[in-house]
């Protein structure tokens, strides 16, 4: 399965957040299309609109577990997509910008 780590993501980079709600709202990556692992298929057709035609998708939960499901998914679609390796958990860690929906600072839940 194509995996990147957090620190090849690079500013602006396409990013599909698959965790719940709960963990969504708590702090997320700025720009990044928040589609819940549990309404995935059914909310595909929000993924295939906000995705640039030919970029890549970089999919990414808490620690890469259901990120790495999706983007399987994905590939078999034939999408251009990549887990996020270590997930949410990493990005944090790296020192990548977690935010809330109101733009303040956040957490991974």
């Amino acid at each position: 399965m194509p995996t990147v780590q957090v620190t090849d993501v690079k500013d602006g980079a396409f990013l599909l957040d698959v965790r719940e709600d709960d963990e969504w709202q708590a702090g997320h990556a700025e720009g990044a299309l928040h589609i819940p692992l549990s309404e995935f298929v059914a909310r595909y057709g929000e993924l295939t609109e906000a995705a640039p035609q030919d970029g890549r998708v970089h999919v990414i939960c808490r620690s890469g577990g259901r990120s790495a499901q999706v983007t399987m998914y994905l590939v078999q679609q034939g999408v251009d997509a990549v887990n996020v390796d270590g997930g949410m958990q990493d990005w944090q860690r790296a020192g990548r910008p977690v935010v809330t929906d109101d733009g303040t600072p956040g957490f991974v839940a």
